[in-house]
């Protein structure tokens, strides 16, 4: 049951995600997101924890930026590998229990961070932000009609 949900987040976040870009020119942070974000709307923590790390990693795409040339793929590939080292770094804070805090406030998944602070950097925090949530809201209401409320 928890694979099929996945796929079916997925998939139907692609569809979101291909809606939005489509009607709205707003991307909701990369193709996939939306869908494993929907996955996580129970755990704000979680969601906070991918929020900090993708910002941290605009941050650093934006430094990198500045002197040198950074655009298209190039910048893509950066800002994954980028936000899969933060993730994967607080991974094994969480591993040393800092906190209980830090168990709650890792990253989801290792690609998604990248991916958001990719269409940070493209279109902007807040129009990102807000067309993601809204993605997300509308994979999660959908996955609780098509699996009957079991999410």
């Amino acid at each position: 049951m928890v694979d099929a949900v996945v796929q079916a987040a997925v998939g139907i976040g692609v569809i979101v995600s291909l809606i939005f870009s489509e009607l709205l020119g707003a991307s909701a942070g990369g193709i996939v997101v939306p869908g494993y974000v929907a996955l996580y709307l129970d755990k704000p923590m979680q969601i906070l924890g991918t929020l900090l790390v993708s910002l941290l990693t605009w941050g650093i795409i934006r430094i990198i930026g500045s002197f040198t040339l950074l655009f298209g793929k190039r910048r893509m590939v950066l800002s994954i590998l980028i936000g899969f080292i933060l993730g994967w770094a607080i991974r094994l804070l969480v591993i040393k229990n800092v906190t209980v805090y830090t168990l709650q406030m890792q990253s989801i998944g290792y690609i998604v961070p990248g991916l958001i602070a990719n269409w940070f950097e493209r279109q902007g925090f807040w129009k990102t932000l807000s067309t993601m949530g809204v993605a997300a809201v509308l994979v999660r209401l959908t996955l609780m009609v098509v699996f009957g409320g079991e999410v």
